[in-house]
């Protein structure tokens, strides 16, 4: 659907009392009319509102049936009878609201809505019929806590999730662990509870001792020991995911586990199925394994970012998809070595090469000013490397899997989808909690913080619940974290080798090759797949379907995905970026549209 200016009202400030439309910079007047003429030919206009907002919409029982009414209800009810159409509610979460009225599953929507400028590049609004002011409600007692905005900091915060108060608390106020509930309802009953706190149940925080190298390897074993063991207890069989990795194999070594399960791809670099089964024949222990293939990579990718929910990017989504159905034939419970970078600092990004840290000596002036002159070259070798070192950490280390430069992204996403917040943005908070700790620590604890409960984690519940199988992380038990949270960085990266004292313990209970092994992890041959011309056509009819041009430039997009086949560029995890997103929009709003 194509619709624009059909009808939208609010409120500046505080609550705005409707808005309609797909797009603000698509549709023409054509458009507009054959879609009034649908509704007229439907003889229902679909309205969607949020009904907590009494007196503008709310729930109220009428001649025995429960009815929204209300100011807006009255509004609508007006306008249905203009157009001959009478009027279908669908009554929802409020930050669902505009992806409902996107994806064309209502006409027209009323509730408290600011039209903001980010809104505005999505929808169209009326004009505004109503003007309020944003207002803090606040228990009893507490009336005069609140001088200034400042002061809300010191409070415990409630906010509606997707609203623009959410968005004021989060990215101006910096509170980024405010309450943020779906309904309003729900908001107040916690306020009359006094159960609305800012204060997120589990919060990260460093304890650091320097006790002897001795004293740590002790406790770091004898608590790994005693986390699997209890993350064993179990009325069934339980089974261990399996790499070639150290993480992997240290809980096998331990558990001596029903099963173990590994999956991989054809190709050098990118199984480590034959690691995992030797090390199961060296514990005996059954081993299961599946070698995917490139039609069982694609086939299964709107299944996947279906069972995401959300967009996923991470390529080992896959893998893992089928590592858990794996499992799922075999057992109902499983282990997996997740969480032990995060805990003894395993990620290669922990461990500058002597060159780099060599670089990083230099002033923070002299390396911002090499990037400032390398920046508008050609691309050459460790061109990314040099820009990226002329930041401050703070604005350097903010994401493990940064796809696109800032300056990138105008260029391949249309404008109305262009954020002005940053991923800096989002983790300047969490360094400014670790300014004046070494570099490590202060990478770790943005891991900590975003990588591991919004990937690592996320995926791995997702794909395990997709399949019934129940998985379980014995490196991110609380008195592992106990542990980790003292240990010393110098520890945890020695002599350019990362997690040294969680090598140095499992070197004593599985063979000392598995114990030095290099992370792998679950590598995926997409961009080798892609200059296949099966799966290149595959990629290259999603880029050029009809919807796609309403995200990014089709033009470019299809540069960077023939440069990539041809060889001139290296461009497969760009490529994948993209790709997962129109499959994951195309699932949800195309075809169960």
């Amino acid at each position: 659907m194509k619709l624009k200016k059909l009808l939208a009202t609010g409120l500046a400030a505080m609550m705005v009392m409707g808005l309609v439309g797909c797009s603000s910079s698509s549709g023409s007047s054509s458009a507009q009319t054959d879609k009034l003429q649908q509704i007229k030919d439907a003889g229902v206009l679909k309205v969607g509102t949020s009904a907590e907002y009494s007196p503008y919409e709310f729930h109220k029982v009428v001649d025995g049936e429960d009815k929204i009414v209300g100011f807006d209800d009255f509004v609508v009810q007006e306008i249905a009878k203009d157009m001959g159409v009478k009027v279908e509610y669908e009554d929802m979460d409020f930050d669902g609201l505009l992806g409902a009225l996107q994806a064309d599953k209502v006409d027209i929507v009323l509730a408290g809505m600011t039209p903001d400028e980010k809104r505005k590049k999505s929808v169209d609004f009326s004009e505004i019929y109503y003007t309020n002011s944003n207002v803090c409600i606040v228990a009893k007692g507490k009336e005069d806590s609140i001088k200034s905005s400042d002061d809300l900091k010191k409070l415990k915060v409630g906010v509606q999730k997707g609203s623009t108060q959410a968005d004021y608390v989060t990215n101006t106020l910096g509170i980024t662990d405010a309450t943020q509930l779906k309904r309003i309802p729900d908001l107040m009953l916690e306020l009359q509870n006094g159960k609305i706190d800012v204060k997120s149940y589990f919060k990260p925080c460093y304890e650091k001792e320097n006790n002897s190298y001795e004293y740590y390897e002790k406790l770091v074993k004898e608590t790994l020991e005693s986390s699997i063991k209890y993350h064993q207890i179990s009325d069934v069989e339980v089974g261990s995911y399996l790499s070639g990795g150290v993480d992997s194999s240290y809980v096998v070594s331990l558990a001596k586990p029903n099963k173990t399960f590994t999956v991989g791809f054809e190709g050098k670099g990118f199984s480590e199925i034959e690691y995992a089964k030797s090390l199961s024949d060296h514990f005996h222990v059954k081993h299961y394994s599946k070698v995917i293939t490139g039609d069982e990579f694609f086939d299964i990718l709107p299944t996947i970012q279906y069972h995401c929910d959300e967009p996923s990017a991470n390529v080992s989504t896959v893998p893992l998809y089928f590592l858990s159905k794996l499992a799922r034939s075999q057992v109902k419970v499983v282990l997996s070595g997740e969480g032990a970078d995060e805990m003894f600092g395993g990620y290669n990004e922990y461990n500058d090469s002597k060159i780099e840290k060599i670089y990083l000596s230099l002033p923070l002036f002299i390396r911002s000013g090499i990037a400032k002159v390398i920046k508008p070259l050609p691309y050459f070798k460790g061109k990314h490397t040099l820009i990226k070192y002329g930041k401050d950490i703070s604005k350097r280390y903010y994401n493990k899997t940064e796809m696109f430069l800032p300056e990138e992204i105008p260029e391949i996403l249309n404008k109305k989808y262009i954020s002005d917040i940053s991923p800096y943005d989002l983790c300047k908070p969490f360094h400014d909690e670790t300014k004046g700790e070494n570099d490590i620590l202060r990478k770790m604890y943005i891991d900590l913080n975003f990588w591991l409960p919004n990937d690592i984690l996320l995926k791995a519940d997702k794909m395990s619940m997709a399949n019934s199988v129940e998985l379980r992380v014995p490196f991110l038990d609380k008195e592992v974290w106990n542990i980790s949270k003292r240990l010393p960085t110098k520890y945890m990266v020695h002599d350019g080798q990362t997690k040294y004292i969680f090598r140095k313990v499992a070197e004593k209970v599985i063979p000392e090759e598995w114990a030095k092994r290099r992370k792998l992890g679950f590598p995926v041959p997409f961009g080798n797949w892609i200059q296949e011309e099966k799966y290149y056509n595959k990629v290259k009819e999603t880029f050029n379907k009809d919807f796609t041009s309403d995200f990014f430039d089709i033009v470019k997009i299809n540069e960077m995905l023939d440069n990539h086949y041809k060889n001139i560029e290296r461009n497969g995890k760009k490529i994948y970026t993209i790709y997962t997103f129109l499959i994951w929009y195309e699932r949800f709003f195309v075809t169960e549209k």
